[in-house]
């Protein structure tokens, strides 16, 4: 099969061929049509996960995926050959990834079916940037008539987050440059838009003078986020600000449970969510993708695998 991959260490990212993968037991092998980038592939990319977790060589990137089960490993009673499935590639090791022609997945973990109606491209830049918004989301819960602050409003995890944030009667106020950032935010739900590139808490006291009651903190300084916050007020982060650094801090981790899944895809199958996804690539086109992400995007950047 085609696949991007690390072949060691140190090495660049490649377009090679590599042995179809098998699906062990409790596994389902997926032929993957779609995936996206996320910052989590360009930091595996650049090295910065060794030592943090195990690496198999060669190392596939891509978490996400999308595609149809081509075969099942034994035990598997979730999928059937043929599904039409999405999700983020969850293994206690890095080696595997949506990058590829064909991956292997548990079915009890980071899988979920695909509705109909709901297509590959979306699917395959739904799973991690909608998980870690829900999961954001959740930690958090804004209220109806809150306002809820997100930074980092632009990407993927941002623009989804957005969107659950307004659908739960928040007042969002979302950072973006002028223009065409925030044309986009403002299309998907924001209330308000503040220059993240000025002088940001003041902005943000201008639009809400007692403060907010919600961050997301996505992008940014998390101590200057969370001086923005009401007495009562709370922030979700998924850049490390936790506890540890603010009472009312809640460090996030995305977990791609099938729950989480399939509330994303029903959501997009039921027009609730959208995906704004701002250009694909071809598979052989995964470093010029990973120079644009690096680059700052709006929205998210596609892979076409098959």
């Amino acid at each position: 099969m085609r696949a991007v991959m690390i072949a060691e260490q140190g090495a660049q990212p490649a377009l090679a061929e590599l042995p179809t993968p098998e699906p062990a037991a409790g596994e389902v092998l997926v032929r993957v049509a779609a995936s996206s980038v996320n910052g989590f592939d360009l930091s595996v990319a650049a090295g910065h996960t060794a030592g943090m977790m195990e690496h198999r060589y060669p190392l596939v990137l891509g978490k996400d995926f999308a595609g149809t089960v081509a075969a099942v490993g034994a035990g598997v009673t979730r999928f059937a050959v043929g599904d039409a499935v999405f999700g983020v590639v969850t293994k206690p090791f890095l080696g595997d990834g949506g990058f590829g022609e064909y991956v292997t997945v548990p079915e009890q973990v980071g899988v979920a079916a695909l509705p109909a109606g709901v297509d590959m491209t979306v699917a395959g830049a739904l799973g991690l940037a909608g998980t870690a918004a829900v999961d954001a989301v959740d930690a958090v819960a804004p209220q109806a008539g809150e306002t809820v602050l997100v930074s980092g409003a632009t990407g993927g995890v941002g623009a989804v987050s957005i969107q659950y944030a307004a659908a739960a009667g928040a007042r969002v106020v979302a950072t973006a440059r002028p223009g065409e950032e925030a044309d986009f935010v403002r299309r998907l739900g924001a209330h308000e838009v503040v220059d993240h590139t000025g002088d940001l808490p003041a902005q943000v006291r201008a639009a809400s003078p007692g403060g907010v009651d919600v961050v997301l903190h996505f992008a940014g300084d998390g101590a200057v986020l969370a001086g923005l916050l009401t007495e009562k007020g709370r922030i979700a982060s998924l850049l490390g600000f936790g506890a540890d650094q603010h009472p009312a801090a809640t460090f996030v981790m995305a977990n791609p449970t099938g729950a989480t899944l399939d509330r994303l895809a029903g959501d997009v199958a039921g027009g609730r969510l959208r995906v704004p996804v701002a250009r694909t690539y071809p598979l052989a086109e995964v470093p010029a993708a990973f120079a644009d992400f690096a680059g700052g995007t709006v929205g998210k950047l596609g892979i076409t695998v098959s």
